[in-house]
């Protein structure tokens, strides 16, 4: 009995101790990853993350006229959806977001619709980031963040179109704007500005002098022919052209650093060229 005992208590022993060996060599089981998904109103570095409606993006794009010669950069880019939209039209786009988990998904989500060589993000804080080299800015940021790019974006190079989902540039009224339409219910506009050349100062119109004050595009001062001042009216800048009219005449132009050139009326040739900075 004494032997029986003590042969079923090293059987015993021997499968326990086999059970440990194989309990510690066993795989364990592998950890669930979550996918990030983001939800409306999300907290971010400076705004709550809410999506711009898929009917806005495309209104935005063709707002600004985009080709496959521009560069679109995303300030905020969130999940993506901006610079996605553009690079399935061909143009090169860029976003700028802060959130990693964001960068991340914008990443995947290109990566789905198969446009990763033309749709490129990084992760970054938009005012330390260099946006430069950007033909159109699109951006969905609350109006005092608008407004603290501002000068950043008034810097930019003539003709750089900026457009915002909803919010405005403060006192810097837009070129255009325009709304969503169809089922959109919530953040439905847009505003459109150009950047404008700095054109203020005191030019040498032949014998003459245009003198101009300028608050972003819209422009005031006069012009002198023939030792007479006449105000200028309907004075505007759209990116590097400019308009306006003085003593009945519609004068147009480009501007090229300190140098104008254009038509009166459509017609007779006139060029400028700036003699101090205003």
């Amino acid at each position: 009995m004494t032997k029986f005992r003590t042969v079923a208590l090293a059987c015993a022993i021997s499968a326990l101790a086999l059970n440990g060996a194989y309990a510690q060599t066993a795989p364990a089981p592998a950890a669930e990853t979550k996918e990030f998904k983001p939800y409306s109103g999300q907290e971010g570095k400076d705004v709550v993350w809410v999506p711009t409606p898929e009917e806005l993006v495309e209104r935005m794009l063709d707002m600004a006229k985009i080709t496959k010669d521009d560069y679109v950069i995303d300030l905020g880019s969130g999940d993506g959806r901006t610079v996605i939209t553009a690079a399935k039209r061909g143009t090169r786009a860029h976003g700028i977001e802060y959130n990693p988990d964001m960068v991340a998904l914008s990443q995947r989500n290109a990566q789905k619709e198969g446009v990763t060589e033309l749709a490129t993000f990084v992760q970054g804080d938009i005012f330390k980031s260099d946006f430069s080299k950007a033909t159109v800015i699109t951006l969905f940021l609350l109006p005092t963040l608008n407004v603290q790019l501002r000068p950043t974006l008034l810097d930019m190079k003539p003709g750089t179109r900026v457009v915002s989902n909803t919010f405005d540039m403060g006192d810097w009224e837009p070129d255009d704007r325009i709304d969503a339409g169809g089922d959109c219910k919530a953040y439905c506009r847009a505003m459109k500005w150009v950047i404008p050349a700095k054109v203020s100062g005191t030019w040498r119109v032949g014998e003459g002098e245009l003198k101009l004050t300028q608050k972003y595009q819209m422009l005031t001062g006069d012009l002198t022919v023939g030792g007479k001042a006449q105000p200028i009216s309907d004075a505007k800048m759209d990116g590097s052209k400019i308009t306006f009219t003085a003593g009945g005449r519609k004068y147009s132009g480009d501007v090229a650093e300190d140098k104008m050139s254009g038509q009166v009326d459509g017609a007779d040739a006139w060029t400028a060229t700036r003699t101090s900075k205003g």
